[in-house]
């Protein structure tokens, strides 16, 4: 099995739609280049934040064959291929091993409400049927439940290939937890921007981020500065940024960060129903802050 050690910020990209919702690609290209000039060690391609709920099975493995194709091995390519079906995830977890992807990212499974055991044994069951580096991704605010400590400790001691956690649940004791717990080849990375240096304080070893779609250089070096133990240096761009962090969700992600994209030029910001475009009133705070810190592409 490939070894999987990776420090720093990970970016979970959006997908960039064209005006009819087809993919675009071009603007897909465009992103991705951006953020490998600009140094984030890793990226995670049909995440949440790029719309995976409303994405075929066609198009997340289009996505992951051309983020490995563009990355040719720059960064770290990471597919979300999590869902609330255990035989999809294995599915499309065997798809993208095979087309390049360098790890997983595996949702809890959603609206379905599993128990502690019914969590376990469905990552168990991917990672007994893909040999491939996997991240387990708690969220409970979409998914409905939390992944607890001992369950996510007890999926990294029975399987090695389980090497990490997206902890997007917001508790700082939690995290502290799971870090004082996990065997030693298992990694934490905080789901929350804002949170992410006390959480690298604490033991995290970077943060799978949405900001960093469209601040890469500025939050990245964030995130270094922290894992150097240089705090001070981190605390000045995490405050610079840190409007922007609570603004990314004024509505449901990807909604903000797509409207920044498009203020900043990256893409547009069409969203596929059930989500639509930002409100009038929060594009103008957005299109605000992002003037006020003079952020540019």
């Amino acid at each position: 099995m490939t070894d999987f050690s990776l420090k720093g910020t990970i970016t979970a990209v959006v997908t960039p739609f064209n005006q009819d919702l087809t993919i675009d690609f071009h603007s897909f290209e465009n992103i991705i280049e951006h953020q490998i000039a600009n140094g984030i060690e890793g990226i995670v391609v049909a995440g949440s934040t790029g719309e995976s709920a409303t994405l075929s099975e066609k198009e997340r493995l289009a996505l992951i064959i051309k983020a490995v194709e563009i990355s040719a091995g720059r960064t770290k390519i990471i597919a979300g291929t999590g869902s609330n079906n255990t035989e999809l995830s294995i599915h499309l977890s065997t798809l993208a091993k095979e087309q390049g992807a360098d790890a997983l990212l595996l949702v809890a499974p959603y609206y379905n409400k599993p128990s502690q055991e019914g969590l376990y044994h469905h990552f168990a069951a991917i990672a007994e049927s893909v040999d491939i580096p996997q991240i387990i991704y708690n969220v409970p605010g979409r998914s409905g439940v939390n992944i607890n400590p001992e369950t996510q400790i007890k999926l990294a001691e029975d399987f090695p290939n389980i090497v990490a956690t997206k902890e997007a649940s917001g508790d700082l004791e939690q995290m502290a937890q799971i870090m004082k717990y996990a065997p030693m080849n298992f990694s934490l990375y905080c789901g929350d921007d804002a949170l992410a240096v006390p959480a690298i304080m604490l033991g995290a070893v970077g943060v799978i981020s949405v900001l960093s779609n469209y601040a890469p250089k500025d939050f990245g070096n964030c995130i270094r500065f922290a894992l150097n133990g240089e705090y001070n240096e981190a605390k000045k761009i995490h405050y610079k940024l840190l409007d922007l962090m609570q603004l990314n969700f004024v509505e449901s992600n990807p909604v903000p960060v797509k409207a920044i994209m498009s203020i900043m030029g990256f893409c547009n910001d069409a969203v596929r129903l059930p989500l639509t475009p930002i409100s009038a009133a929060n594009k103008k705070a957005l299109t605000k802050a992002v003037k006020a810190i003079k952020l540019t592409k």
